[in-house]
């Protein structure tokens, strides 16, 4: 079967902001705060079924978001074992006949921040943001990742990292999306863990323009 393994990540400790935020956007069943997770992204979209059917026949790892596109598709799993999430991906690898190494290794497309942000603004970023609220005057970072599911583990890091309000991420389609909120330079710390948990994400050649940063 030929599957184009565009992201593969573990996530080992979900983060509480992370996870309501799953939670608050999931169409499957939702995770908890500090269960595991694996994000995996494939293409042709609609493989991601066999992707699913693979994880959930050989392990006991629930399924929280499945997005199904016709150019991709994206799985999130996750379980309180963290051997459980490691299973299944091992299995999911081993039964499509790919490895880990295979997948496209994260490209940071772009990434902004933004200080003092103004009031109509953080009402912009407000009304389609479902995690928390952006406040007039904090300090607003979005991070553009490629693939897009890159976006969940850098959210993650982040939150891990540092104080920070987690307003919104997207993590299917072209490409990943990450908002945070919160002082200038506890956005900095968030930031940072961010981009190097990417890059720490090996992976097959990810050609394209180099990151823009602001």
């Amino acid at each position: 079967m030929a599957i184009d393994l565009r992201c593969y990540t573990h996530i080992d400790i979900l983060q509480p902001q992370t996870a309501g935020f799953l939670a608050t956007v999931s169409q499957g069943y939702h995770p908890l705060e500090k269960q595991a997770a694996l994000l995996i992204e494939v293409s042709p979209g609609m493989d991601i079924n066999v992707v699913t059917d693979i994880a959930l026949k050989q392990t006991s790892c629930t399924p929280g978001m499945q997005i199904v596109e016709r150019r991709y598709g994206m799985l999130e799993l996750h379980h309180e074992d963290q051997g459980q999430v490691r299973a299944a991906g091992a299995a999911i690898l081993d039964a499509l006949g790919i490895r880990e190494a295979d997948r496209l290794r994260p490209r940071i497309v772009s990434a902004q921040t933004i200080t003092g942000v103004t009031g109509y603004h953080a009402q912009i970023v407000n009304r389609f943001r479902h995690g928390n609220f952006l406040d007039e005057g904090r300090t607003l970072y979005i991070l553009e990742t490629h693939p897009a599911g890159y976006a969940v583990i850098a959210t993650n890091e982040a939150e891990k990292a540092a104080n920070i309000d987690v307003l919104e991420f997207r993590a299917f389609g072209a490409f990943g999306r990450v908002y945070l909120g919160g002082d200038e330079e506890e956005i900095a710390q968030a930031a940072a863990a961010a981009i190097h948990v990417l890059e720490s994400i090996d992976g097959r050649d990810n050609p394209g323009p180099g990151a823009v940063f602001y």
